[in-house]
């Protein structure tokens, strides 16, 4: 079954939540993704693909701003877009592994804080502590970039940026439906406070790229460290672990992981 539906409130923006379906019940959670900084739910189109064929319900949320949401960038905050994800989560019949990437990632690191998912994936994720590894790496390869986020502005996503491996071709589809990122969360990734620990204990596992040319392995390490999770590394891939060529992999080692928790 393939649907696609929006969610909202007469508060709150409607957001795009692209859903599927397995044929039949297989009594496994729902897993749900929150993209990464200026992308929407449709990056995740692979992924969503190979948990949706070992079983899984698999949704993809756009936060406000992004791909088909309503809402406006402009003002959005790390907590608005964590308040994305808890009301979708709230949404859904059963609590859900929540997989998040990149600027995903640190939200859901802020939503576990607050709502208890039933386990959590970060693929190469913002860190938990204060984003200047981040802004140190971009300052080394576009200097210019750098000096355009403390400025406000947002970060311009770069084939360099996002990919390794992937055909140009392909490559430049994906750039084109990347987007502009509020200024106000990105500039938030440099200076907020580690989120309290998760709600319920939920099992982490982390995911991480030494060819990362946005979120240092160091970084990715640290988080891990944070949440005792298990870290695996995919060197040769960009920081799109989920569409960057060589993506099976990775996707692969998450629906491994989701077969062992239940």
């Amino acid at each position: 079954m393939d649907a696609e539906q929006t969610i909202g409130t007469s508060v709150e923006p409607e957001l795009e939540l692209i859903e599927r379906l397995p044929g039949k019940a297989t009594g496994r959670p729902p897993v749900l993704f929150v993209h990464g900084l200026g992308h929407g739910a449709w990056c995740w189109h692979n992924w969503v693909d190979l948990v949706l064929d070992a079983g899984y319900p698999a949704y993809a949320v756009s936060l406000r701003g992004h791909g088909e949401s309503e809402g406006a960038l402009f003002g959005a905050r790390l907590v608005d877009y964590a308040d994305d994800v808890i009301r979708t989560a709230a949404k859904l019949n059963r609590q859900p592994v929540i997989v998040g990437h990149s600027l995903g990632g640190l939200v859901v690191q802020k939503v576990i804080a607050r709502y208890p998912a039933r386990a959590v994936s970060l693929i190469a994720p913002v860190p938990a502590r204060p984003g200047f590894g981040p802004l140190a790496l971009i300052a080394r390869h576009h200097p210019a970039d750098a000096a355009r986020i403390l400025a406000g502005g947002s970060l311009p996503l770069r084939y360099d940026y996002l990919f390794k491996g992937l055909g140009h071709e392909q490559a430049d589809l994906y750039l084109a439906q990347c987007g502009k990122e509020s200024a106000l969360a990105q500039f938030q990734v440099l200076l907020h406070k580690p989120s309290p620990p998760p709600l319920g204990d939920p099992p982490v596992m982390v995911m991480g790229t030494a060819d990362d040319r946005l979120i240092p392995l160091a970084d990715v390490r640290d988080t891990a460290r944070r949440y005792s999770a298990p870290l695996i590394e995919f060197p040769g891939l960009g920081h799109d672990l989920m569409l960057d060529e060589g993506w099976q992999k990775p996707g692969q080692a998450l629906v491994d992981w989701l077969d062992g928790l239940n």
